[in-house]
């Protein structure tokens, strides 16, 4: 007697149609915001647990829904929604006044090697050069100077393009702002985490803070050493928080 086989009627999608129902939910739970770019192909890869050509059939399924855009820094995410704010609250380097460059303030970046302690923080080989950024800043009269030292990582500068570019133009003279630079990082779909230290100096009217920057992964992004001069001058941290739901 003949032995039929009973038919499925709902067989399992294919794996890269269930990798992209997995990012699009991911993305409606606002994940990454609209506009903003996705991490790439071999991250999202690792972090599904397949292949790179899977990733790009599931990336193609969204792209052909309407649902990412790409250009040549990547895909970004096409869903309906506010934008994420541009620049990001928090601005670059710690201890900035504002989001606008004033007078008295002065940034500039070299390739050089980091501080022992930085090189560390970043998991850098010691004597290893990176990308560093040194900024000034001082009220008028000179009063309530600052000073910052920021050292990026190797993570850092092959993730974020704009970051990257200032390699080649790290002469320590020119003028570099890097204001935008949490708002870049971002952009390229990393998501950051701050941890600042602020430690009184004894016998001293300064305050050192030291902030360590890192991504969803727990890869170190940057380390920035700041000094203030507190005797008429005041931190200000200011956060922003999404409200929940």
């Amino acid at each position: 007697m003949a032995r039929t086989t009973p038919h499925d009627p709902s067989p399992r999608p294919p794996l890269y149609r269930r990798v992209a129902d997995q990012l699009l939910a991911e993305l409606e739970a606002g994940t990454v915001p609209p506009g903003e770019r996705l991490p790439g192909e071999r991250r999202l890869a690792e972090r599904y647990g397949v292949s790179r050509e899977t990733v790009r059939q599931a990336l193609e399924v969204l792209r052909r829904d309407g649902r990412l855009s790409t250009d040549r820094r990547g895909s970004h995410v096409a869903l309906p929604g506010p934008p994420a704010g541009s620049p990001a609250p928090l601005v670059f380097p710690v201890g900035a006044r504002s989001a606008e460059p004033r007078t008295g303030d002065r940034g500039t970046v070299v390739w050089a090697p980091p501080p022992p302690e930085h090189a560390a923080a970043l998991g850098l080989v010691p004597g290893r050069p990176t990308l560093m950024h040194r900024f000034t800043s001082a009220a008028a009269g000179g009063d309530g100077r600052r000073t910052a030292v920021t050292s990026f990582s190797a993570v850092a500068l092959a993730e974020v393009e704009e970051l990257a570019r200032y390699r080649d133009r790290a002469d320590g003279v020119a003028c570099a702002q890097l204001r935008r630079a949490y708002d870049w990082m971002r952009r390229a779909g990393l998501t950051l985490h701050h941890r600042d230290t602020i430690t009184l100096q004894p016998d001293t009217a300064s305050v050192r803070v030291v902030r360590r920057v890192h991504d969803q992964y727990a890869r170190p992004l940057e380390i920035t050493d700041l000094l203030v001069d507190t005797r008429r001058d005041a931190l200000v941290y200011e956060f922003t928080l999404p409200a929940a739901g």
